[in-house]
């Protein structure tokens, strides 16, 4: 697979993105990893432990090595408090992303922010063809998010996903794409 040519940084009006570091493991626990509110539409389990995300690290770092995942903490550019994560999974330039914000920094246009600066940083990689991700049909805070960072709604996936933190039930989502100049 080829690697993309993503920065370890990514700077927005209020934000900093950085490339993840195993020194993260304890503000990703306690910022959001470990919180059920945050975690309810996420693909993997709520962290029960720091370890947890010790692990997760270990995944994320290896993932940018080998080109597979692109993993950055979302800063506060004023405080360099971390208040969530977003990262990338290439597939060969098929990019499907998620985030994450910490429930006491939602509803201030974080997440818009962020993710708004990496999809402007994708579109300008060669060899990207599609950025796509999809959501519970519940999750309207994302829903808006996304369609504010300029998503289209794809389609809507009739018992799609069975999300771990939502005890495994079986959830409708929303697919959305990011329209694209295919170069």
């Amino acid at each position: 697979m080829d690697r993309l040519q993503i920065p370890e940084t990514v700077v927005t009006d209020r934000l900093f993105l950085s490339r993840l570091r195993y020194e993260d493991a304890e503000e990703i626990f306690y910022t959001y990893a470990s919180k059920p509110e945050a975690t309810r539409f996420v693909s993997w389990a709520t962290h029960t432990t720091v370890e947890d995300s010790r692990l997760f690290l270990g995944y994320a770092i290896a993932g940018w090595e080998e080109g597979t995942d692109y993993s950055f903490s979302i800063r506060l550019q004023h405080s360099a408090q971390m208040i969530g994560s977003i990262g990338l999974i290439n597939d060969s330039g098929k990019i499907q992303f998620g985030y994450i914000l910490s429930p006491t920094h939602w509803g201030q246009g974080y997440a818009t922010e962020a993710c708004m600066a990496v999809m402007n940083l994708l579109k300008s990689i060669p060899g990207i063809y599609r950025i796509h991700t999809f959501v519970d049909i519940e999750n309207i805070a994302s829903i808006r998010v996304l369609e504010k960072a300029g998503f289209v709604k794809e389609a809507t996936l009739k018992n799609w996903f069975r999300f771990v933190n939502q005890h495994y039930a079986v959830k409708d989502c929303v697919m959305f794409y990011l329209p694209l100049e295919i170069k």
